[in-house]
């Protein structure tokens, strides 16, 4: 990956994924995020849509953003990988570092709703 793909995401909270519809449409949705290693995570309801869309079509693209999705730097092209237990508890454990109290208030209203997350890896290529 290059590093000035990824060095758009340092010091960023935001970045919006865009995702593919099955008729190929774009949706974007801005998220928290986390980076190591060259990799950036995102965790999202296992039932969202986004997440539905990444399992029919793994072409992604990003860019770091404001809150609301506006774009702050130049988008580019990712493969997304929904990750599985292990991988998505070492994610957490990163992004619960990064969030801290807004993550664990998530966590905990997930927890008690039962609703099921998923931890997507995101590789910038």
């Amino acid at each position: 990956m290059s590093d000035s793909k990824i060095n758009q995401f340092a010091n960023q909270n935001y970045l919006s994924l865009e995702s593919y519809r099955k008729t190929g449409t774009p949706v974007a949705t801005p998220m928290w995020f986390t980076e190591h290693n060259g990799t950036l995570y995102v965790y999202s309801l296992a039932q969202a849509g986004k997440v539905k869309r990444i399992r029919n079509n793994a072409k992604v693209r990003v860019v770091p953003s404001d809150m609301r999705g506006k774009p702050k730097g130049e988008w580019v092209e990712a493969k997304a990988q929904i990750l599985d237990e292990r991988g998505a508890e070492q994610a957490n454990k990163l992004l619960t570092k990064k969030y801290w109290l807004m993550k664990r208030i998530g966590d905990l209203f997930s927890k008690v709703r039962k609703r099921d997350k998923v931890v997507i890896a995101i590789e910038v290529v």
